[in-house]
């Protein structure tokens, strides 16, 4: 089957590229949100093409991203939509921008996301993450907390960003993603710009725990990384982290004084926090193993190549 997506999510992507079909991204001379063509940082397989979108033929379905992709569809082409994030605005009234279409199934990739979005008589379906697993198995030998996030400055309250001193206060923070570098400047961070994936994921693995800061974003695919990783996990109690991470795997909650004092027990005692990494490793390989996702995916766009003939 031949798929045409643009890059737009790299983590995602990468998972989704590893199944059995061949993938056609469009890519232009600028490499740009409209043409970024094969990633750099992250390894996929040869059986991704980029191509100039006016050279990309004989495409079997489209997966979009972004409403503004529909209209670079060639006609009678099936179409599903991914939507990664949460909705905006005023939740949970917030209208999908492609509610009430009969012409695409909108994909979501938790439940709490199609549990909020108003998609009106749009078709949905959910399919959960699925992820390559890291090379990486934590160590926690430093101890220091990790945080994997892009953009943490621009998007402030959204990702967290104003409760990292108080992490800071207990343990040295390191931040990994894109435009994390300016956090260096504040004190007990250090930011790690935009990474190699394979690199990111062995120094993280070296710090005693993961904080998932997010407020109100999608399951982040770093914490799933993390988890799968061996990592102890500490996570503020919103959107679809109360479902990704059980009790024993890590600590959850909506004060974030609860989560500060759990960083503090975990830099204190290496053995919980093992014990914590390892049922987060369960939890999360079975979960959130690619075999599932690559083969839910496969079930889907099937579906939805046969409905269209």
């Amino acid at each position: 089957m031949n798929i045409l997506l643009w890059h737009v999510h790299g983590s995602w992507t990468t998972s989704f590229v590893q199944g059995k079909h061949r993938y056609l991204v469009p890519v232009n001379p600028a490499r740009d949100a409209w043409g970024r063509g094969r990633a750099r940082t992250f390894d996929w397989p040869d059986t991704v093409e980029e191509l100039p979108l006016e050279e990309i033929r004989d495409v079997d379905v489209a997966i979009a991203q972004r409403p503004e992709e529909l209209d670079l569809i060639p006609p009678h082409v099936p179409v599903i939509y991914v939507e990664h994030n949460t909705p905006k605005g005023d939740v949970p009234n917030t209208r999908h921008p492609l509610a009430d279409r009969d012409d695409l199934i909108i994909a979501h990739v938790t439940d709490f996301n199609d549990l909020f979005w108003d998609t009106g008589e749009t078709r949905t379906t959910v399919i959960d993450h699925g992820i390559v697993e890291p090379k990486a198995r934590w160590t926690g030998e430093l101890e220091r907390l990790a945080i994997v996030t892009n953009e943490p400055v621009r998007r402030g309250r959204v990702t967290g960003t104003d409760l990292f001193p108080r992490f800071a206060g207990i343990a040295p923070l390191d931040i990994f993603g894109m435009g994390v570098a300016e956090l260096s400047e504040r004190p007990g961070m250090t930011g790690f710009d935009d990474p190699p994936q394979h690199e990111m994921h062995t120094e993280v693995a070296r710090r005693r725990a993961y904080l998932h800061l997010c407020r109100w974003t999608s399951l982040g695919l770093s914490l799933i990384e993390a988890m799968q990783m061996g990592m102890p996990v500490i996570a503020l109690a919103t959107t679809e982290a109360v479902a990704a991470v059980p009790p024993d795997a890590g600590v959850l909650a909506t004060k974030a004084d609860t989560l500060v004092e759990a960083a503090r027990w975990l830099i204190d005692e290496p053995d919980a926090a093992a014990r914590l990494g390892e049922r987060a490793r369960q939890v999360a390989l079975a979960k959130y193993g690619l075999d599932r996702f690559l083969a839910d995916w496969d079930r889907l766009l099937e579906e939805e190549t046969c409905a269209s003939r």
